[in-house]
């Protein structure tokens, strides 16, 4: 009956030392312990050498990619692609993105092929991202060149027209 009254009266602050439990959180009874094991089933890298080919893929990818947004980006408002920059340059710049893209993927689809999975993470898990993000890139080709085809009955070719530039 005692207890009764004392769970539900909320101003009882303490129990009586006869209701109080006997041991607190701390308190175990037993001590035998498991060390807890964990997993990653993310690898560094799988790649033989020191790593240069994909250092060279990370970089490129992480250039590359937003290149080819912009110049998707002005071949949907413009219909040209980007302008030839001083010296050539920026078009220089937007060919060898293109290229550097379509590396990525076809290097990706073979390990794919071979190996069964994708490329590894490379350090950082950046030559993971920048896979992925090469393949949105492709896809962001594949759908603005589509447009532009349906729409204009043509693409730009790779080297600057009279119709964009002249």
């Amino acid at each position: 009956m005692m207890k009764a009254l004392i769970l539900q009266s909320p101003a009882a602050a303490v129990l009586p030392s006869s209701l109080a439990p006997k041991c607190n959180l701390l308190c175990r009874k037993s001590t035998s312990y498991r060390p807890i094991k964990v997993i990653s089933m993310a690898e560094e890298s799988k790649g033989n050498g020191d790593g240069t080919l994909e250092k060279v893929a990370i970089v490129g990818g992480l250039i590359s990619t937003p290149v080819i947004g912009w110049s998707l980006y002005t071949l949907k408002t413009t219909g040209c692609g980007l302008p030839p920059g001083p010296v050539g340059s920026i078009g220089a710049l937007e060919g060898v993105s293109y290229l550097a893209i379509v590396g990525i993927v076809g290097w990706s689809l073979y390990t794919k092929s071979k190996t069964g999975s994708g490329l590894p993470n490379g350090p950082y898990g950046l030559l993971g991202a920048v896979e992925g993000l090469s393949y949105l890139a492709l896809l962001g080709i594949l759908v603005v060149f589509g447009l532009q085809f349906f729409e204009q009955g043509s693409i730009p070719g790779p080297l600057p027209g009279d119709q964009c530039f002249g």
